[in-house]
């Protein structure tokens, strides 16, 4: 191939001038067709001889420029990112030229598409031409009442500009290049890397977005090879989203119609993007069966977060720079996109915080401290994380409220008349998680918050449990707050949020003060921000926030309802073989119940089966899981607990359930925990 000639300030659609410049012209325009066209007829002649399939690539590393290796087998959400723009590369932008991120990507990457050509060097591509300016509210960016608008031009005229991959970002002009730094070295195919020097600065200004700035430059790519003259294809792909591999090229006179994709949710493509997933523990291949504890993150979280530090980071809201309002918007658009996911009625009803511990921890000492009193009392039930118990057993403490528990039957279920019959006119809040860490019970939430509400009580939902697993609804919940952890989500550790009721945010005092929260401040008063920026004191978890946000595009392209489905044949496939192991008893047995087995084995201690199962790289969690009320309940200060995601196989299971069969085995004559 021609590597002699760099291609520089790629723009999709836009024509080649470089050898081979027809063939990538073709290629663009029947991959760009593909993706909005329907049928395809192949032309007398291909231009090189025996290319016979045009490859889609889907690596599992950086650019994920189709979607992930999970999405081949499962259609996109309606708001999914669907690619709908290629050339020499995929751009995701969502329905309508909106702001979001691209999933798995970091920027479009270029892509071989012809059977058997390494990919190039990474060199991005502009955004769409359709794709805008990043539209939003104005941020307070100097604490002096100035603002400006994250559109308007700033130092070195660069517009705000969606960047291609993350809309959101505020960053790159079309035609703009990136720095060399951008291009990973996790890449699907090998990648033909450009002497030293070679780059081209001073890309040309776009006529549409402002100047590109001036330290941003191309990576020298490869040019195609010489084709033979432009052949005519007609293509009509009706919606189809993600997952086409290859395009196999039909006879002569045939045509090929390309429906969207559909199948069977495939786990095995989902473990590929994960790439802690091809770690060997002891020699054996990692089997992550403590997902309740924490879930693994997709390359693309990890790519997203490395973006950020690369390309983004500043503080948000306070500088009139580039790069300020570059970070702002993405971390504003991470609030968006946790906005989406639980369905909040506005940006403005979403806290940052540090996880669903934090945020329970909040209302307890911001809204609980003015609103609870003596004589008060506070609901929560028997199934409760210690940190859903521990907050408001302190305001309780403090205020003089009292704290009342609803109790659960041998299933793992809350009686229902007992929680209710513990309702009254004194009972202020009630507190209860959407899904059991410890057992895995899915409690009838929406029926529990109408019945608090019928008395007057205000509700919280912990979710930390839920959000992987379900579709959550806030409204239709009707619930006060609710709140939940990225790094239960695929996301970062450190970051999390809670979503609260505007009514209520709005007569909440800041728990903690600092920069960012305040509006005014002289040494007689502090004027405060609306919510939810009173409540984010100090310099937040930026990178983690907009992480957080790339988690929550991936759950969601995966689709929450493939996702439950998948883990609910995984649970009762995993309940039916545990039964094999002598002596084992599951702690709940909930009808409802997500994907988590709570287990004892007669002659074994807990702690030594986790041991016993990490020598044979399956990771479970044992110990009282921070939720020790419950499991006491049930005469045990610990279990073995295996928790489910998307990536997990009925092989996982079954290596868990042969390793405990061993270890039973050979259990004669030990004490059980």
């Amino acid at each position: 191939m021609n590597t002699s000639e760099p291609v520089t300030g790629l723009i999709p659609g836009a024509a080649l001038e470089a050898p081979g410049a027809e063939l990538a012209n073709e290629i663009a325009r029947l991959a760009n067709q593909i993706f909005n066209g329907g049928s395809i007829q192949r032309p007398t002649a291909l231009p090189i001889a025996g290319a016979e399939t045009a490859h889609f690539q889907s690596p599992t590393a950086l650019a994920q420029a189709a979607g992930s290796e999970a999405l081949k087998d499962s259609p996109a959400p309606p708001d999914a990112f669907v690619p709908t723009g290629l050339a020499l590369g995929i751009t995701h932008v969502p329905p309508g030229g909106g702001s979001g991120g691209a999933l798995g990507s970091t920027e479009p990457y270029f892509m071989s598409l012809i059977s058997g050509t390494p990919a190039a060097a990474a060199v991005p591509l502009g955004p769409l031409p359709s794709t805008q300016a990043a539209s939003g509210p104005a941020y307070d960016l100097s604490n002096q009442n100035s603002t400006l608008a994250a559109n308007a031009a700033l130092p070195d005229n660069t517009g705000l500009t969606q960047s291609p991959a993350y809309p959101e970002a505020g960053g790159i002009a079309p035609g703009a290049a990136y720095p060399e730094s951008a291009a990973s070295p996790r890449t699907a195919s090998p990648a033909v890397s450009s002497p030293e020097g070679s780059s081209a600065p001073g890309a040309a200004a776009s006529p549409t977005h402002g100047a590109v700035p001036k330290n941003l430059a191309v990576p020298q790519t490869t040019a195609l090879p010489a084709a033979a003259p432009e052949p005519t294809l007609e293509q009509r792909v009706p919606g189809s989203s993600f997952g086409i591999e290859s395009l196999e090229l039909p006879g002569a006179n045939d045509t090929v119609n390309l429906s969207p994709v559909s199948g069977l949710f495939s786990a095995e493509a989902v473990r590929r993007d994960f790439p802690i997933l091809r770690e060997k523990i002891h020699g054996k291949r990692l089997i992550w069966l403590d997902n309740a504890a924490t879930t693994q993150k997709p390359q693309s979280v990890i790519d997203r977060i490395s973006y950020f530090y690369e390309h983004e980071n500043s503080n948000v809201h306070r500088a009139a720079h580039t790069l300020a309002a570059r970070s702002t918007d993405a971390y504003e658009g991470a609030r968006d996109r946790v906005k989406r996911f639980l369905n909040a009625g506005s940006n403005e009803n979403i806290v940052f915080t540090r996880g669903a511990t934090e945020a329970i921890n909040l209302v307890a000492k911001s809204w609980g401290a003015r609103y609870v009193t003596k004589g008060d009392e506070i609901l929560v039930t028997h199934l409760e994380h210690h940190a859903n118990i521990v907050p408001w057993q302190q305001l309780a403490q403090a205020t003089g409220a009292t704290l009342r528990v609803a109790p659960v039957d041998d299933r793992g279920q809350v009686k229902l008349d007992e929680f209710e019959r513990l309702l009254n006119s004194r009972t202020r809040l009630v507190a209860f998680a959407h899904v059991s860490n410890a057992l895995g019970t899915i409690l009838p939430i929406q029926q529990m918050v109408e019945m608090a509400h019928r008395h007057g009580a205000k509700v919280l939902v912990d979710g930390a449990q839920a959000v992987s697993h379900l579709r959550v609804d806030v409204q239709a919940i009707d619930c006060d707050w609710y709140c939940f952890s990225g790094h239960k989500v695929f996301g970062p550790t450190g970051i999390g949020a809670l979503y609260g009721k505007p009514e209520i945010l709005a007569v909440t005092p800041p728990w903690q003060g600092g920069g960012n929260m305040i509006q005014d401040v002289t040494f007689e008063k502090t004027q405060f921000q609306p919510p939810p920026w009173r409540f984010e004191a100090g310099t937040g978890n930026i990178a983690d926030a907009v992480g957080l946000g790339a988690a929550i595009d991936y759950v969601s392209q995966l689709g929450l309802e493939n996702i439950a489905r998948h883990e609910h044949e995984l649970l009762e496939y995993g309940t039916e073989q545990l039964r094999r192991v002598p002596g084992l008893r599951i702690l709940g047995t909930a009808p409802e119940k997500a994907g988590v087995l709570s287990f004892v084995i007669d002659g074994l201690r807990t702690e030594e089966m986790s041991a016993a199962l990490d020598l044979e790289g399956i990771a479970v969690r044992s110990g009282h899981h921070c939720a020790q009320p419950i499991l006491r309940r049930f005469g045990l200060e610990s279990t073995v607990r295996a928790s489910l995601a998307p990536y997990n196989t009925c092989e996982d299971l079954d290596a868990l359930v042969e390793a405990l069969l061993r270890l039973a085995a050979g259990s004669s004559g030990r004490v059980s925990s």
